[in-house]
């Protein structure tokens, strides 16, 4: 697939199956993300993968991370939610010390990796979405999948086959989202 191809067409695909990506596919997936902007060359970010039954210990780490008197439908959500796919990948902000390159762009670096991931997908066929939610943020949860005081979750990347055709991408207005500075002279 051409690189613009994959920019300008790249959509989630929530529904995903087996088969995960391959071996060879996830060497392109990481391969990618790693040629994220990298100021300082700090390469800010790590990914830890999640599949087979540790999908379902996943899930039991979401539950425990819920308050003590969480609905039994709430417990039931939180173990499902890893396994919407047969391949979970985990990106992570490792924030360096660093007097040159501030947390806000190592954290922009990290998501940037995570979109080189969705983009790599989607040029290979294969299904991918970007989740967090609040286990992307509670320290039970990072504690649990095994961060330090200077990480956090950036993104769940859920990877696999898409269930059903991808959706339309949606048409918009590049004018929208454009504009010039300082604006032109409204009287000229």
């Amino acid at each position: 697939m051409d690189a613009l191809d994959a920019l300008l067409n790249r959509v989630s695909a929530p529904r995903l199956m087996a088969p995960a990506p391959d071996a060879m596919q996830r060497e392109v997936l990481f391969r990618a993300a790693l040629r994220a902007p990298d100021h300082g060359q700090l390469r800010p970010w790590r990914f830890i993968t999640v599949e087979g039954a540790a999908l379902t210990e996943l899930g039991e780490l979401f539950a425990s991370a819920l308050p003590a008197d969480a609905s039994p439908e709430a417990l039931a959500k939180a173990r499902a939610m890893p396994l919407r796919a047969p391949l979970l990948v985990v990106v992570v902000a490792s924030v360096k010390a660093s007097l040159k390159v501030p947390a806000q762009e190592q954290l922009l670096a990290a998501g940037c990796a995570a979109h080189g991931i969705l983009l790599a997908a989607h040029a290979q066929g294969i299904g991918a979405v970007w989740r967090t939610g609040d286990m992307a943020y509670h320290p039970q949860v990072a504690a649990g999948l095994g961060l330090s005081a200077d990480e956090q979750v950036i993104a769940y990347l859920y990877l696999g086959t898409p269930e059903r055709d991808l959706r339309a991408v949606p048409q918009v207005q590049v004018s929208d989202f454009v504009r010039s500075w300082p604006a032109p002279d409204s009287a000229a």
